[in-house]
């Protein structure tokens, strides 16, 4: 009796201390569903004009800039030394030097053949003055000798018949060898004078040939035409694709190696097929964001798109056919540089009076569009359609009415 007594004690002890533990329970889980509605961010859903965006992905580029480009007629265009991407260099700093081992060889052969031409100009000088000399000599003496047969022959009247007539035959002979001498020493001169010129025109070619040399050796050194941040440009690589120039690349002539940009002009640049061209226009209205600045966005606008694809040497292999579009920007940064990836989102379309919620607010549930409506307390799943989208917002076409309070977070996950 006593035993039965006890056995139905301990049975309603353990009762009562189960039914105050399922209490505690559903009292503590009514605190932390209260706490959890009342911790799950919400939104209002509101009527407003919506805004459309297409994401294109581009790059900064300056509207004004300074080409850094491998010389022309400068012989083998292979680089030594390079100045590192995106250094900050002032107006006369070295940027690229070029190999002028063979243009220096050809300099100092041709400076050599300048000091060759000049010697051979002062030997012809020398041998034309010799030459002068001796042929003034036989002119003078050819005029004594016929000045003194003049004379001779003067004497007619009291020489004999036959001595008058020798010395007639030799005035005629003095006066041909005096004309003989006198031509003699004019074509000298001229053949002088003739040598001297195609020896000086030689002289010229060569100094002319030296100088260009000298250029070609200092065009080999570029150096920066102003004050401003490199930005090294891509050269196509087999192996590796669009690659920055390097130290050890070969250029061809007029490549371009390297750029400055006016910091004060700049743009953003990017390319987009052909379903994104069809919905861009002139005059949009952009907001740009910049991987390297990324605690604010820059407003700005679509200036020019591309009539025509062109090839795209930038985007890999195969080369694909895309347009290019410009964007300007409204305000800049002074951390902008050229060479900066950037996203421009793009206003492509904007329609009125329409209900707007944020794009945080909407989840996939079982392959539906759905919204959790607040309820006092409560999230209620209710199915939405959606028109359209951008990354912060969301367009629907039917299932909710403005002014509701919809979760930002997922409540299930919250539970």
């Amino acid at each position: 009796m006593i035993r039965g007594i006890r056995s139905w004690k301990l049975r309603h002890k353990v009762v009562a201390g189960a039914a105050l533990a399922l209490l505690g329970g559903l009292g503590f889980g009514a605190f932390r569903m209260a706490n959890s509605a009342v911790a799950i961010p919400t939104a209002e859903v509101q009527r407003k004009d919506f805004v459309d965006t297409l994401e294109i992905k581009g790059e900064v580029k300056a509207l004004h800039s300074k080409v850094i480009a491998a010389p022309y007629g400068a012989g083998d265009l292979q680089i030594v030394s390079l100045v590192a991407n995106s250094a900050k260099v002032k107006k006369g700093d070295l940027l690229v030097q070029f190999d002028a081992t063979t243009m220096k060889q050809k300099l100092a052969q041709d400076q050599s053949g300048v000091k060759s031409a000049e010697a051979e100009i002062n030997q012809s000088q020398a041998a034309a003055r010799l030459k002068e000399e001796q042929d003034v000599t036989d002119v003078m003496k050819a005029k004594y000798e016929a000045e003194k047969a003049r004379m001779d022959a003067s004497k007619q009247e009291i020489l004999s018949a036959i001595d008058g007539e020798e010395a007639k035959l030799k005035v005629v002979d003095a006066e041909q060898t005096l004309k003989a001498a006198e031509a003699k020493l004019q074509a000298d001169r001229s053949s002088a004078a003739a040598d001297l010129a195609s020896k000086k025109e030689k002289l010229k070619q060569t100094e002319f040939q030296v100088r260009q040399d000298e250029t070609s050796v200092a065009s080999l050194s570029l150096r920066a035409p102003l004050e401003g941040v490199v930005a090294l440009q891509n050269h196509w690589q087999p192996q590796g694709g669009p690659t920055p120039f390097k130290p050890g690349d070969r250029a061809w002539p007029g490549a371009a190696i390297a750029e400055l940009p006016d910091p004060s002009s700049l743009k953003i640049s990017a390319r987009v097929e052909e379903a994104e061209r069809g919905q861009l226009k002139a005059d949009q209205t952009t907001e740009v964001h910049v991987d390297a600045v990324p605690d604010r966005n820059l407003p700005g606008r679509v200036e020019e798109i591309s009539p025509t694809a062109s090839l795209d040497f930038t985007a890999g292999w195969p080369i694909p056919r895309n347009f290019s579009v410009d964007v300007v920007l409204s305000e800049s940064d002074s951390r902008l540089t050229p060479g900066m990836g950037a996203t421009v989102r793009v206003a492509v379309a904007k329609i009125p009076d329409g209900i707007v919620i944020p794009s945080t607010a909407l989840f996939r549930k079982a392959g539906r569009s759905v919204v959790y409506v607040q309820r006092g307390s409560k999230f209620e799943e209710t199915p939405v359609e959606v028109s359209r989208r951008n990354p912060e917002e969301v367009l629907l076409a039917r299932g909710l009415e403005p002014g509701k309070r919809v979760a930002t977070k997922d409540p299930m996950l919250t539970h």
